[in-house]
């Protein structure tokens, strides 16, 4: 009797899966309140959040927007510097490969919105601390050929062990979602009548809208990895419940009993998580940090306090209270109907009949408070006056207002860095999956050279590993072509555009892209810092010898041409100096004698004309 063979992956490994989430979940459920009370603030709900150490019965309560307008700016500054990768060749057979990356990277990014996912991963950064994006590959794309995938993940929705700052170097990664029990089962009928309960449930936000569970249930992506010849082996099974919907792990094995192998492939042949987290203030201990609103929380909460205060102290005094006897004889309804010119009273009218309650108006130290506590929420998140394009009166030069406003956005500077680090993992992720799936040529549109639309064809013909030869032919194995990762801003200010504009007017005046003047350019241009600097001093250099070879050619034409060739020597001469040869300008020059006969004809013409009667006048 044939031996029935044990998966791997089976319902008591998925047991213990669901097990460690939980665990995981647990971890991280500070980060899970900390998370869902940025989003509260966020949406200006900072009294259901009050609420707790609050009575509810106060009344209104005041809720400016001044951390709301700090998260817009910041955000307004990260979406001015969104970022473009530069692929950088390690080696020179790879130059090729790294011009065609930069060029199809982009339309990647492109094609899978990628500019509305960095502005989500923005949003999501400076509200809650950490912005999360997923790196993978989609087999329905492209008609089922596969494509690169890239989104942005729920911070709720992803679990990482405990106590780690990196999450490769956690055990597993889980990434869980709700979906329709109708579409799972569409999709994989061996989940029919299977379906009983929500199961895991994740943290959710408070959102606007009611958003139901009943018919929808938790899918789990559980990512780990395993130490197998050598390398890491990321293996990702995805599961409902206790029904397993795959397993790579199960895959891999059953290829190995089947002899189609003998090593195990995973998921991605990088073996890492396809995910990627980019923090903004980062803590010891997580990959996670915290935001603007952690940080500014409560000088904001302090302001709104204060507001609240200002505001019922102004209506107290702009309706006026008063104090009525019991037996007063002041007729109230009249008293309080304003369009009614006369009050009517019964008996005596008394001083004590009715008093107006006293109101002592606010004095300008709370004002100045108030102002004060702005002020210090302002500078704490960097959102100041100069940042957002204000400075002080006195300030009228243009270099001191840049230099101003230039040191101001050193924090959003900052956060930019660490975006692009983000960022470069995210493209060199791309980068190993194009290696490991592109082995059918993809069309791309790109940009050549002038600003010319191109159609390139490419594949990763160029990026698998190459044979690797030494002297005499030595067979040294095979070498994997890497690179490296140069992030830029693929757009700027107004203000940077211009100016550089202006940098590049400057140079074209000064006399700096005259090839005759490369040297004394790149000496200057050595000294500066400017952006897209390397690559002008490239183009120059390359312009110097061009013009400094063409000379040197042109030297030795005019040598074997006088040698050999002498008539035509002070023509080509001519040429290359580009002044007329001599024969032609003597030609255009009149004879010596021909001009004195002119001369001496005109003398003898004005002598007549003076003889005559009124030539004098």
């Amino acid at each position: 009797m044939e031996k029935e063979l044990t998966l791997p992956v089976d319902e008591r490994r998925l047991a213990e899966f669901t097990r460690i989430l939980q665990r995981y979940k647990a971890g991280k459920a500070s980060i899970e309140r900390r998370t869902v009370a940025a989003e509260n603030w966020w949406k200006l709900r900072n009294t259901a959040e009050e609420r707790k150490s609050h009575d509810p019965g106060e009344g209104f309560q005041a809720v400016s927007g001044w951390l709301h307008n700090v998260i817009v700016s910041k955000h307004a500054d990260a979406m001015d510097a969104y970022p473009e990768p530069n692929i950088l060749p390690r080696e020179p057979d790879d130059r090729r490969e790294a011009r065609v990356l930069s060029k199809i990277l982009p339309v990647i990014l492109e094609q899978n919105a990628f500019e509305q996912t960095y502005s989500d991963g923005m949003w999501q950064k400076l509200k809650t601390g950490t912005g999360v994006y997923r790196v993978g590959w989609d087999t329905e794309k492209a008609g089922g050929l596969g494509d690169i995938t890239i989104e942005r993940a729920d911070l709720l929705n992803v679990f990482w062990e405990p106590g780690v700052r990196d999450i490769q170097d956690s055990a597993f990664f889980f990434h869980t979602r709700l979906e329709d029990n109708e579409r799972l089962i569409a999709q994989y009928p061996e989940l029919t009548g299977k379906l009983r309960s929500l199961g895991f449930a994740p943290t959710r936000f408070l959102y606007d809208d009611s958003v139901p569970t009943d018919g929808k249930s938790t899918v789990i992506d559980v990512y780990y990895k395993q130490r197998r010849g050598g390398r890491d082996v990321l293996h990702y099974c995805k599961y409902v419940g206790d029904v397993l919907l795959f397993s790579t792990e199960n895959s891999d094995y059953l290829r190995e009993q089947a002899g189609e192998g003998d090593f195990p492939r995973g998921l991605y042949d990088h073996g890492r998580y396809p995910f990627v987290f980019d923090s903004l203030f980062p803590i010891e201990g997580s990959p996670c940090g915290y935001g603007y609103i952690d940080l500014c929380r409560n000088a904001q909460t302090q302001i709104d306090m204060l507001q609240t205060a200002f505001l019922k102290n102004t209506m107290v005094g702009a309706v006026p209270r008063y104090f009525q006897r019991a037996d007063g004889a002041v007729n109230e309804e009249e008293f309080l109907n304003l369009s009614n010119p006369i009050v009517h009273v019964s008996g005596n009218l008394g001083e004590d009949s009715l008093r107006i309650v006293d109101y002592r108006p606010l004095s300008g130290n709370y004002l100045e408070m108030r102002a004060s506590v702005i002020n210090e929420l302002r500078e704490t998140s960097g959102n100041t006056e100069t940042s957002v394009g204000l400075v002080n009166a006195g300030v009228t030069a243009a270099s001191a207002i840049a230099a101003l406003q230039e040191a101001s956005g050193k924090g959003s500077r900052d956060s930019t860095r660490a975006s692009y680090r983000a960022y470069g993992e995210m493209i060199e992720l791309c980068i190993e999956l194009i290696r490991q799936f592109y082995d059918l040529p993809r069309q791309f549109r790109i940009t050549g050279g002038l600003g010319l639309e191109q159609f390139v064809s490419y594949d990763n013909a160029g990026l698998r590993p190459q044979p690797l030869y030494g002297p005499e032919g030595m067979d040294l194995g095979l070498r994997r072509p890497v690179f490296d990762i140069r992030v830029i801003p693929q757009k700027s200010s107004a203000y940077t555009r211009m100016s550089q504009n202006e940098l590049a007017l400057q140079f074209y005046q000064l006399g700096f892209f005259s090839a005759e003047r490369s040297d004394q350019a790149l000496a200057c241009m050595s000294m500066m810092d400017f952006e897209g600097r390397d690559e002008l001093m490239q183009q120059l250099f390359y312009n110097g010898n061009l013009q400094k070879q063409l000379s040197l050619y042109q030297q030795y034409a005019l040598a074997l041409t006088q040698k050999y060739e002498p008539e035509r020597a002070e023509a080509l001469m001519a040429g290359i100096t580009g002044h007329a040869p001599r024969e032609a300008r003597r030609a255009a020059k009149p004879k010596r004698g021909a001009r004195e006969a002119a001369h001496m004809e005109r003398a003898r013409a004005h002598a007549a004309n003076a003889a005559q009667p009124g030539g004098g006048q």
